[in-house]
């Protein structure tokens, strides 16, 4: 079995009512699986969901279970607290909470389910407002960017570039590297045939400073873990930099520029992307 990296680059989302998709998911190639309790389950099929979450879990094996997060309904929504009550019983160990706006949300689910570390979905004008003081909270992971459900409260248009989020997108990244936390998560793409376009978002959203995405097809995953990866140039660039610097410390060149401790650190987090 191969395992994911310590911070995942991909986060596919399965419906929660669908355990027969929950296995597939899991051989996608995807880092992460998010088994969604909230957008992708109608309002009657929430308690099935949540069933059907916890039967596979009380089953699964250690490895997959810690390849999972859930995706719970928001504070604001009737099924919160149950779905709280429910993954509490079980000590998940990662929980997405959508439409985060305030700390407060986050200590709820913390104190519901403390074995759990959280990413907030920031998808709202009040959750993007308080974004500095939802990444720096007590069991955050990291920060996700719900760009989809963002653009519609503030009735931006984001076709076909994504621009009008850029700001938005600077705000979560800064967040994120303050409180010392992994780079945030990039949003989904709907189109799930346009693997151009699903490229095109994955370098909008790593030219600001992203270092994951959000999947909601298995066939989005393979392309897009190829993309995070350092290609092979870059990689043998980087092995350079560091042949170099051991063999002149401060005094190295490579291609013709100084390597300095800067260049050193990023030659590391390239081979590091790699799991060099």
């Amino acid at each position: 079995m191969t395992h994911p990296p310590m911070v995942p680059r991909t986060y596919l989302f399965v419906p929660g009512n669908r355990p027969e998709r929950f296995d597939k998911a899991l051989a996608s190639g995807a880092d992460a699986v998010v088994l969604d309790l909230e957008d992708a389950v109608a309002p009657d099929a929430k308690t099935l969901a949540r069933e059907a979450a916890a039967q596979w879990w009380t089953h699964a094996a250690e490895a997959d279970r810690c390849r999972v997060i859930v995706r719970i309904n928001d504070a604001g929504s009737a099924h919160f607290g149950e779905d709280l009550r429910c993954l509490g019983r079980l000590g998940v160990p990662a929980l997405m909470l959508p439409k985060a706006e305030s700390d407060e949300q986050l200590r709820a689910v913390r104190a519901a389910v403390p074995t759990a570390a959280v990413l907030p979905l920031i998808e709202t004008a009040r959750g993007l407002a308080d974004c500095e003081r939802l990444a720096r909270a007590d069991g955050v992971q990291r920060l996700v960017f719900g760009t989809l459900d963002f653009a519609l409260d503030l009735d931006l248009d984001i076709a076909p570039d994504n621009e009008p989020l850029a700001e938005a997108a600077a705000r979560l990244v800064l967040a994120s590297r303050l409180a010392e936390r992994p780079a945030p998560v990039a949003g989904v793409t709907p189109q799930i045939d346009d693997e151009s376009r699903l490229l095109a978002d994955l370098a909008w959203a790593r030219r600001r400073g992203f270092g994951a995405k959000l999947c909601i097809h298995p066939r989005q995953v393979a392309p897009l873990n190829a993309a995070l990866l350092p290609d092979a140039a870059t990689l043998d660039w980087a092995r350079r930099v560091l042949a170099a610097d051991r063999a002149s410390p401060g005094a190295a060149q490579v291609d013709g520029r100084m390597v300095d401790r800067p260049v050193v650190l990023q030659a590391r987090r390239v081979l590091s992307r790699a799991g060099c």
